[in-house]
C-alpha cells in the first residue's frame, strides 16, 4: 500500500472513531491533522495503532467491532414518543425470533417478542465477507421520562441499551415579558466582609444573595466552588477541581457550624490571640492566600470534628444517614486521606491504592473522619445557601467546569471514562498564536456511553440540587473537544467528536426535573452546529459585549439574541473600565502577550471601536454629551443590555466601581496572580456606595420597563442618574 492509500485509510479508520482529519481555524484556512497526532489520538481511543503499518488490520477490526455489536450502548428517545431500537444482527440470524426485556428507570417493565422477518429493514451491509442486517424493534407505546434499560436475548448473551427518554427542551423561563431578569457576578473567594477569614465563604455568599434579593435583583452568579487540593502543586483555578462530585470545604463558614457551640477546645482556639493575628493579617491582603487560610480553618475545623465523634448526638445521627445515603462520600475521604499520608500524586502510589483499591493502613483514620465531616458540613451550608436563595425567589447561578486536575479524585476513581495521555486544549487563534492547552484529561466518548453516562449524570445532579441557573463550561464539549497527545505542542491537536444528542438529553431531563435553567457558553469559535442545537434543546446563550463588539460605525454590536445571558465581560476579560480606557492592552505588552507592533494594532482597534459605540449609543439616546467619561459610558452600555431582549442581564460587580485589574488573564499562570485578587471593597462597603447602587436601580428600572431598545431601530432619550436615585427624564 502506497503512502497515499494509508493516508486515505488512515482518514477513515480516524472517522469511524468519530476523529475530525481536519478543521478550519479562526482565519477559515483549513488545517490538516498531522500523521503523528491521528496515530497517537487513535490509540488513546483503542485502535491498536502504533504506525502506519498497522491501520489496515486495525480498520478491519474496527468494522467488525462495530457491525458486530448489536445495540448502540445508548437510545435517546424524545417527549415520550414510541421507542424505536436499531439492533445489528448476521444475516444468518435476521430471521429468527427476537426477546427483550424492558426495565423501567422506576422499576417496572415489559416483555416484548417479535419475529426477526416481521421486522422493518434499515440497512445492510458485508463486512469481511459476512453479511449484516439492520432492523427496527418497534417498542409499543411511549415511554416516561427516566432512564430505562433494554436487554435482547440473542444466541450465547445479551446486549444492552440504555435508553433515555427526555424532553426536547431544558426547563426554561416563562415566556411572559417581565421575566426579564438581572443580577450579580463576583466569584466567591473574591466576596469578603469583616467576618470572614480573609475571603468569601457560604455566609458571605448568603448575604449576597439577601441584598441583592433586597435590590431587586433575581441571580447571583459565582465561580465553580468545587473540592481543590492544597497540597503541593496546588492549583487555584476553579476550573481545574479535584472533583465535580464534591463541594470546596475552603468556603466554610467555621462560627456557623452548630458543633462550635459544644466545643470548648474550639473555640479557645478561635478565640486565641495568635490565631486572630493571623486571621487579621489574611483579612488585610489584597490577595487570597488559600493554602494558610486553610490551614488556620483546617485547625480549628479538627478540633471540632474530634468534639463532633466524641459522643453521641442528633446531629452524629443525621451525619451518618447522610453518609449512608451518599456512600461516594467514603471512598473520597479514604482518597484524600491516602493522598495526605502518601504526599504524591496517585499515579505515584503503591500498585493496589494506584489501581483504586484503599484499605485501614493506607490511610490515617483521623483523616478520612476529618473529609468526611468537612463534606457533610460543606453539603450542609451550601444547602443554607440554596434555600435562601429560593425563599428569596433568586436564583444561584452556578458554574460546571469543563475539566478536572488529573491528579484528582474523579480522575482516578473514574479512570475509565478518561482519555489517558492526552489533554484537553484549543488549536491556535488571534490571541493564542501557539494554541492553549489547559492540561486536564478528556472525556473518552465510548467508554463514557458504554458506562450510560453514570459520571457525567452524577456530577450534573450534584450541582442542580442548588443551582437556579446552571452554566455549562464550554458547551462546544458536548460537540467536540480539542485533544493534544502527550508531549505534543497545542497546535499539533485533533477534534474528537463526542455524540451531543445524548448529552442534550440528560441535559434536558436532569434540568426539567430540578426545574433548573440551563446556560451553555458559547464563546470563541463555535462550530455552526452547536447554537441551533442549543435552540433546539432550550440552553440559553451567552452574550458578552466585549465578544460582540465590531468594528461598524453603523451597528457596532451584534444584536442580542432573547434567550441569553446577557454581560459586559467574564472572568476571562479585562474589567469595562480597563477595556473602555485600554489598560490592559498595556498590562498584556508588559505580560509578553503582545509585541510593541501588536499592542499598537489593538490600541488603534480599540480605539476605533469604542468610538463607533460611543456614536451608536449616542444615536439611541444612552448618552447625552458629545464627550462621555469612563462611568458615564459604562453605565450607557449597562442601560442598553438591560433595555435589551435578554432574559438575564449580569453584571460584574467589579466593573461598578471601575476596577482595572482582571480576577484572571488566561495564558499567564506565572506572571499575574490568576484567581486570587480580592474585591477592592468589602460586601458592606459596596453595599453603600452610590455609583454602585445607582447602577443597579438604573437597570431595575428598564429590566421592568419592559420596551426593548433594539440595536438597529429604536432611538429615544436615556434615564438619568442623579446621585444614587434613579429620575426618569
Amino acid at each position: 500500500m502506497n503512502f497515499r492509500s494509508s493516508i486515505r485509510l488512515l482518514h477513515q479508520l480516524a472517522h469511524l472513531y468519530g476523529v475530525q482529519t481536519a478543521y478550519y481555524d479562526v482565519s477559515h484556512r483549513r488545517q490538516l491533522a498531522s500523521v503523528e497526532s491521528l496515530l497517537a489520538v487513535l490509540q488513546v481511543l483503542g485502535a491498536p495503532v502504533a504506525s502506519l503499518r498497522d491501520v489496515p488490520s486495525a480498520w478491519r477490526e474496527r468494522q467488525q467491532a462495530l457491525w458486530q455489536r448489536p445495540l448502540e450502548p445508548v437510545t435517546v428517545v424524545w417527549d415520550g414518543e414510541p421507542p424505536l431500537v436499531a439492533v445489528r444482527l448476521p444475516s444468518t440470524v435476521a430471521d429468527i425470533p427476537l426477546h427483550c426485556h424492558l426495565t423501567l428507570e422506576t422499576g417496572g417493565g415489559q416483555h416484548c417478542e417479535w419475529r426477526g422477518a416481521d421486522l422493518p429493514l434499515l440497512e445492510t451491509a458485508e463486512v469481511d465477507g459476512i453479511q449484516y442486517v439492520v432492523k427496527l424493534l418497534p417498542l409499543s407505546g411511549g415511554l416516561p421520562w427516566g432512564y430505562h434499560r433494554l436487554t435482547l436475548e440473542l444466541a450465547g448473551g445479551q446486549a444492552q441499551t440504555l435508553i433515555i427518554s427526555a424532553p426536547v427542551k431544558a426547563y426554561g423561563f416563562p415566556e411572559e415579558p417581565e421575566n426579564r431578569m438581572w443580577g450579580v457576578f463576583l466569584p466567591l473567594y473574591a466576596l469578603h466582609t469583616d467576618k470572614s477569614w480573609g475571603s468569601g465563604d457560604f455566609s458571605d455568599l448568603e448575604a449576597l444573595i439577601t441584598w441583592v434579593a433586597g435590590m431587586g435583583g433575581g441571580v447571583v452568579g459565582i465561580l465553580p466552588l468545587l473540592a481543590t487540593s492544597l497540597s503541593e502543586g496546588f492549583e487555584p483555578s476553579p476550573y481545574l477541581p479535584t472533583s465535580r462530585l464534591f463541594w470546596n470545604e475552603f468556603y466554610l463558614d467555621i462560627t456557623k457550624i452548630p458543633d462550635l457551640h459544644k466545643c470548648p477546645s474550639a473555640q479557645a482556639l478561635i478565640a486565641s490571640p495568635s490565631l486572630q493575628k493571623e486571621i487579621k493579617a489574611l483579612r488585610s491582603s489584597a490577595l487570597v492566600n488559600y493554602r494558610q487560610q486553610m490551614a488556620l480553618k483546617r485547625q480549628a475545623l479538627e478540633e471540632l470534628c474530634r468534639c463532633f465523634f466524641a459522643e453521641p448526638s442528633e446531629r452524629l445521627t443525621a451525619f451518618h444517614r447522610f453518609i449512608e445515603v451518599n456512600p461516594a462520600v467514603e471512598d473520597y475521604a479514604c482518597f484524600q486521606a491516602t493522598c495526605e499520608k502518601q504526599g504524591v500524586s496517585w499515579r505515584s502510589w503503591p500498585q493496589p491504592c494506584q489501581q483504586g483499591v484503599l484499605k485501614e493502613g493506607d490511610y490515617n483514620k483521623d483523616n478520612k473522619r476529618y473529609h468526611l465531616y468537612v463534606q457533610w458540613l460543606a453539603h450542609q451550608q451550601i444547602q443554607t445557601v440554596s434555600d435562601r436563595a429560593r425563599d428569596k425567589g433568586l436564583k444561584l447561578y452556578l458554574d460546571l467546569p469543563l475539566g478536572v486536575h488529573p491528579d484528582g479524585y474523579d480522575v482516578w476513581r473514574q479512570r475509565s471514562v478518561f482519555g489517558a495521555n492526552v489533554s484537553v486544549g484549543a488549536p491556535v487563534d488571534a490571541v493564542f498564536t501557539r494554541g492553549q492547552n489547559w492540561w486536564f484529561p478528556p472525556l473518552h466518548p465510548e467508554k463514557l456511553r458504554e458506562q450510560g453516562y453514570r459520571y457525567f449524570i452524577a456530577y450534573l445532579q450534584h450541582h442542580l440540587r442548588h443551582a437556579g441557573i446552571l452554566r455549562i463550561d464550554h458547551i462546544m464539549g458536548l460537540h467536540r473537544l480539542f485533544w493534544i497527545p502527550k508531549g505534543a505542542e497545542a497546535s499539533r491537536g485533533v477534534y474528537v467528536r463526542y455524540r451531543p444528542e445524548e448529552f442534550y438529553a440528560i441535559l434536558a431531563l436532569e434540568s426539567c426535573r430540578s426545574r433548573v435553567i440551563v446556560v451553555g457558553e458559547d464563546l470563541g469559535t463555535v462550530p455552526p452546529e452547536v447554537r441551533p442545537a442549543m435552540a433546539r434543546h432550550g440552553l440559553y446563550r451567552m452574550s458578552v459585549m466585549q465578544y460582540e463588539l465590531v468594528f461598524n460605525h453603523r451597528v457596532p454590536l451584534y444584536p442580542i439574541p432573547p434567550n441569553s445571558v446577557a454581560s459586559l465581560n467574564t472572568h476571562d476579560m479585562p474589567p469595562f473600565a480597563a477595556f473602555w480606557q485600554g489598560s490592559d492592552i498595556q498590562q498584556r505588552l508588559e505580560l509578553g502577550l503582545l509585541d510593541v507592533t501588536g499592542a499598537r494594532r489593538e490600541r488603534k482597534t480599540r480605539h476605533d471601536i469604542t468610538q463607533a459605540l460611543t456614536t451608536f449609543l449616542q444615536e439611541r439616546g444612552w448618552i447625552e454629551q458629545p464627550a462621555v467619561d469612563v462611568y458615564g459610558a459604562l453605565k450607557a452600555c449597562l442601560s442598553f443590555l438591560s433595555a435589551s431582549q435578554a432574559r438575564v442581564v449580569l453584571v460584574n460587580l467589579e466593573d461598578l466601581w471601575l476596577e482595572t485589574q482582571p480576577q484572571n488573564i488566561p495564558a499567564t499562570e506565572e506572571k499575574y496572580p490568576n484567581w486570587r485578587r480580592k474585591a477592592r471593597y468589602a460586601l458592606d462597603e459596596l453595599c453603600q456606595m452610590p455609583q454602585v447602587v445607582a447602577i443597579l436601580h438604573l437597570i431595575l428600572h428598564l429590566r421592568r420597563q419592559g420596551k426593548h431598545y433594539r440595536c438597529h431601530r429604536e432611538k429615544g432619550p436615556a434615564p438619568r442618574l442623579e446621585g444614587d436615585q434613579y429620575h426618569p427624564r
